[in-house]
């Protein structure tokens, strides 16, 4: 059993070190991301049942396929902020504190995101945009 488990390893080693090499071969280069975290965090407001208010801090990291479009995304800060804080503003209680909810606010802030971009600058500069800090009361 530990032949074939250390031979799988092996084989899965040489496979993923020839990808580099395949992809030079072809003449492709690989994207080389770069994140871009919007600062400060993000602070607002979201429905609650009752007359509690609820919050949500959360820092959001940019994922961007070109060192070179990071600018243009500094540029946009503005526009993508208050895309995301109208998205959270509109969002259910439930939906803000489960995990399957979030992950549907993170999906629906990239597509408003980048629908925004690309009316601004006529490209797709997101690539991912990440929740790396996210808190709820």
């Amino acid at each position: 059993m530990k032949s074939i488990i250390s031979s799988l390893v092996i084989l899965f080693a040489a496979i993923t070190a020839s990808f580099p090499a395949l992809a030079e071969a072809e003449g492709t280069a690989s994207p080389q991301y770069t994140y871009y975290t919007l600062a400060p965090d993000i602070t607002t407001n979201y429905t609650t049942q009752g007359k509690k208010l609820g919050y949500l801090r959360l820092q959001v990291d940019l994922m961007v396929a070109d060192p070179k479009l990071v600018k243009e995304v500094e540029h946009h800060a503005p526009l993508i902020r208050d895309a995301i804080i109208s998205i959270i503003g509109q969002q259910p209680e439930a939906r803000i504190k489960s995990l399957a909810g979030r992950e549907e606010i993170r999906q629906a802030c990239l597509s408003k995101v980048n629908e925004l971009l690309i009316t601004e600058t006529n490209q797709k500069l997101v690539t991912e945009l990440l929740f790396t800090k996210y808190l709820y009361q």
